[in-house]
């Protein structure tokens, strides 16, 4: 018999007591409370304490204070436990529905005042927007009801509890509950109540709910107006003044569907709303009504009448500090810095948002998927067994979760898509979900990944499909089966359209290929495009030993089962910072596109809806990166969709320096999310007279020596370098590691990827079992002439049968010091090289290399499949900068196509450097830092580097790819970096 201590934490009944049904977050004007603020809490490590602290009289005043909406475990500087992330794994034993008796377990207790005149109210209501994962309230000791959901609004009644004066509410918060099963969410586990609390008076004759659904067709409007209220409230009246709106319904049957004759229409880009009303004569409403119509036509996602392409993320609610509450100021920005990189769109992953979100998206614009507060993904790792998405059990779990998600949200014109969730594997119960969706709202079609054979969804939706299958997908010929699909069903996917609900995952330095995805969705139009995994960081403020503050990830509070820095996967980093994936995704995203045809460029405005009459355009021509002609580019106004020629101007061309014309279109006035003169688009090109590369000048008298000699600048001693410009440098090292990215140290699956890679291994294992961070020289040969000194040297590693030869050629040519080094790669390597590059070190001395100045590709790092938000130009940043703080650190600083390098010490100039192209044209690239690749490699976090002083400076003949293989493709063939012969020259001078 079970004698379970706490029986409700195991109850998968969602919500008990005086819990009323789910309605619209609505802007009311009748009387509310909100209750944020200090609350008494105590934490208990089980679920099973006395429940006394609900009594009316208990004595709390020996309890912490703590600040609601919160987590707990954010407050108190520890005292109150510590987070936990997992990204599948539950972090308690998988036995459903039950959870340990080790249930951190949060009290909450505060007083107020029943403001007066609440007493003539027909109810009072008490609101939590989110309550992490199960709750049980009590109201002037009284147990009011409890419900789970933890990121879904839950309403009480609690008109028989209150009483004029004062009144205390008490709420009993467990970290672990049945609920926790559906909420295994790739995130931190964060208990509290995060979301605010209200205490609402529902006057007598007033609204219990408004939706009003809209449509738009060629410049006229409708609106369906569905109104909750008794009869006895009527009339009620519908006001859209700018619209001279002003309708009223006498009795709930005169409520019928409303024509608007002249309207515009909503849309992401023209997010155009109407202020409305809805009013008894005891309450009013205030909505924003957007006018747009939803449809799936064949295998086309449609707004207004138009595909719609979506260049969207993954939207978690974090932040640093908060975690998941909520800050309006902070959201809007974060919206805004989304609009301003030509993000178009936003899933909700994985749950519904703050409400107040979602006011900010119609208002700035976004096509939103709004995804319900339901994932199972642990179950997994049992086959699914058990899955609570298959289990009758839990039918009405999932049921009034979906409930909750729609009617809470429905009146918002940007939710375009209803999901029901994520990773939660397949089942009847989401089958129940989407029927109940289309049964509700038939305005929006219904998305789930998991439904991979297309039995109850709408859209066909998968997560990170490689390049080439997600092409297999869009192409109308093609035949091939779909992942887990037979025939038919393959062929009932491919005639819906198709989104990447998450794709391009985007973990520490990466990823790459984001313009291979966006060529396909160009190419064809059943593919919308997708949401990047994902917009930001999930890192919480913590501090070293040493007082550093840093971002912590999982395992840095202790956790037993955790997920290490795979919560560490935005386009912006924790501090907001937008990582250069972020800058590669506007880049690629453009929403204007220019092609270069003669002496015209063809611009095309990509838009959904938006003219370019908001935008102008503008060239300008630089020689070696510095302008030398500007002016106004005359571009037509382009319709949405629309391509039109413009003339080039006349462009100098140097006969001694690059010549390269880069055109941008910017916004010509400020909106809500950018100032006037943001660039939305750019594109460059190469204008340049060929020029010949001097050829390596043949010397046939070489003779051995001890390699004790100076050759101009540089002095060698043995012949190796050791100093340059009179000061201290010592290289040039072969250098074929890099600190792995985090795509580099994920596992191969044997299947993507390099036709070396090994299941279960990922590239970081091949270079370290290879040597490739240990390598060591042997001197085979030391030869001189006059003016010159070239040096064999065998590199390899330790119980290593591979090597490679470099001949590293030091010699004066038409005056100057130039380098040549050739690389050449022994038979028998077997994996992907991370990069073929030289490193010098740069001791600091009394000048230390603390900036440089380059032309070449700037001013962002970047790699062979992340390039497109690069330009040529000139650029300067100090050595800091050129670096990336990745959570974890790992390769980063790359500037690609190098011309020339200056390297300084404050405002003097230490060593400049010319890079000449090989024999095939291509440039190398540079990264400068204060520390070795083999020493990022070795901290987990940034303050566990320690302070350097030497500056290395690395020459890369070739870097490898990038690619997402974290969770995802890997580097495509054609930028995998495969062991080959290379040749670096470079031309040196003292500064």
């Amino acid at each position: 018999m079970s004698t379970e201590l706490s029986p409700h934490v195991s109850d998968v009944t969602p919500g008990h007591g005086a819990l009323r049904p789910a309605r619209s977050w609505l802007h009311s004007d009748a009387p509310s409370l909100s209750l944020n603020g200090p609350w008494r809490f105590r934490l208990s490590p089980t679920a099973s304490g006395p429940e006394d602290f609900a009594e009316d009289g208990f004595d709390d005043q020996g309890w912490d204070s703590i600040p609601v909406p919160s987590h707990w475990v954010l407050e108190g500087d520890g005292a109150h436990g510590r987070p936990i992330y997992t990204n599948i794994r539950f972090p308690f034993p998988i036995d459903p529905p039950h959870v340990p008796d080790e249930n951190p377990t949060g009290d909450y207790r505060r007083h107020f005042d029943l403001p007066a005149g609440w007493s003539d109210a027909e109810r009072v209501l008490l609101r939590f927007d989110g309550v992490e994962s199960l709750f049980r309230v009590w109201v002037n000791g009284v147990e009011v009801g409890g419900a789970s959901g933890s990121r879904l609004a839950h309403e009480f009644d609690v008109t028989a509890e209150v009483r004029a004066g004062d009144n205390t509410v008490a709420v009993r918060v467990h970290q672990w509950s049945a609920a926790s099963y559906v909420e295994d969410q790739d995130q931190w586990w964060l208990p509290g109540i995060f979301r605010d609390v209200t205490l609402l008076a529902r006057p007598v004759g007033g609204i219990e709910d408004v939706w009003l659904r809209t449509g738009y067709d060629d410049g006229r409007g409708r609106i369906e107006a569905e109104v909750s209220a008794e009869a006895s409230a009527f009339p009620v009246t519908l006001r859209i003044p700018e619209l001279a709106i002003e309708h009223v319904w006498n009795a709930p049957g005169e409520i019928t569907p409303l024509d608007v004759p002249e309207v515009l229409p909503w849309s992401a880009e023209v997010p155009r709303l109407y202020e409305a009303t809805v009013s008894t004569a005891a309450e009013s409403v205030a909505l924003r009504v957007g006018f747009r119509t939803v449809e799936i036509r064949g295998d086309l996602f449609l707004v207004n009448g138009r595909r719609v392409v979506f260049h969207g993320v993954n939207r978690h609610e974090t932040h640093p500090e908060r975690g998941r509450v909520f800050d309006e100021e902070h959201a809007r920005e974060d919206l805004a810095r989304m609009k301003r990189f030509n993000v178009n769109a936003i899933r909700t992953s994985h749950y519904p948002p703050h409400p107040r979100l979602l006011d900010l998206a119609d208002e700035l614009g976004f096509w939103v998927v709004l995804e319900c507060d339901l994932e199972t993904h642990g179950f997994d790792q049992v086959d699914w067994v058990g899955n609570p998405s298959d289990d009758p059990t839990w039918r009405e779990v999932c049921l009034d979760r979906i409930r909750r998600t729609v009617e809470r949200d429905k009146n918002h014109p940007g939710i375009v898509i209803w999901s029901l969730g994520n990773e939660a594997g397949t089942g009847g119960n989401l089958a129940a979900m989407s029927a109940w969706v289309h049964a509700r709202d038939a305005g929006r079609p219904v998305h789930y990944e998991g439904d991979y054979t297309g039995e109850y969804t709408d859209i066909y939706s998968r997560m990170y499909a490689s390049v080439p299958e997600t092409e297999q997908i869009g192409a109308a010929d093609a035949r091939s089966p779909l992942l887990n699909c037979t025939p038919a069903q393959s062929a009932r996917q491919r005639g819906k359209p198709f989104l990447l609900c998450e794709y391009a995952h985007a973990m520490g330095n990466g990823p790459g290929a984001f313009d291979q995805y966006e060529a396909l969705v160009r190419r064809y139009p059943r593919l919308h495009g997708g949401f990047v995994w994902e917009w930001r960081d999930h890192g919480l403020l913590a501090t070293a030993a040493d007082g550093t503050p840093y971002y912590a990830y999982g395992g840095d509070f202790g956790e037993v089962v955790h997920d290490g820095n795979f919560v560490m996967d935005g386009m912006l980093l924790s501090n907001d910072v937008p990582s250069p994936s972020l800058f590669e995704f506007a880049a690629v995203t453009r929403p204007i596109d220019f092609v270069f045809e003669g002496g015209k460029v063809a611009v095309t405005n990509l838009r959904h809806t938006a003219d370019t009459a908001d935008l102008g355009f503008r060239w300008r021509v630089e020689h070696d990166g510095v302008p030398v002609a500007s002016g106004e580019l005359a571009v037509p106004v382009l319709a949405a969709g629309e391509s039109g020629w413009a003339p080039v101007p006349p462009i100098p061309v140097a006969s001694d320096a690059e010549t390269w014309l880069t055109i941008k279109a910017a916004l010509t006035r400020p909106t809500p999310w950018a100032p006037a003169g943001h660039v939305v688009a750019t594109a460059q090109l190469d204008c340049t007279e060929r020029r010949v590369v001097p050829a390596v000048r043949p010397r046939t008298d070489w003779r051995p020596g001890d390699g004790n000699l100076s050759v101009g600048i540089a002095e060698f001693s043995g012949g190796s370098l050791v100093r340059l410009a009179d000061r201290p440098v010592t290289g040039p090292r072969l250098e074929l590691f890099r600190a792995p990215t985090d795509n580099d140290e994920s596992p191969s699956d044997g299947v993507e990827g390099s036709d070396d890679s090994i299941a279960g291994t990922s590239n970081a294992d091949l270079w370290r079992r290879d040597g490739l961070d240990r390598l060591t020289a042997r001197r085979v040969r030391v030869e001189h002439t006059a003016d010159a000194l070239r040096t064999l040297d065998k590199v390899s590693a330790a119980n290593s049968a591979v090597w490679v030869m470099m001949e590293s050629t030091w010699s004066l040519e038409d005056g100057e010091l130039e380098l040549r080094v050739e690389i050449e790669p022994s038979r028998g390597w077997r994996t992907v090289w991370p990069r073929i590059g030289i490193r010098f070190e740069l001791p600091d001395g009394a000048a230390p290399v603390d900036g440089a100045e380059w032309f070449g590709l700037g001013p962002l790092e970047s790699y062979p499949d992340s390039l497109r938000a690069a330009r040529t130009g000139r650029f300067t940043a100090t050595v800091r900068d050129l670096s990336v703080d990745y959570a974890r650190p790992q390769e980063t600083g790359h500037r690609s196509e190098l011309r020339r390098l200056t390297l300084t010490s404050g405002a003097a100039d230490v060593l400049r450097i010319s890079a000449l192209p090989d024999t095939r044209g291509r440039r190398p690239g540079f990264t400068l830092g204060r520390h070795a690749p083999q020493q990022i490699a070795r901290a987990g976090h940034p303050f566990e580097l320690a302070d350097s002083t030497t500056s290395h400076l690395v020459i890369d003949a070739a870097q490898h790819g990038l690619g997402s293989r974290a969770c995802g493709p890997d580097v495509w063939p054609e930028f995998a970096l495969r062991p080959e012969s290379r040749t670096i020259r470079l031309r040196i001078a003292a500064g």
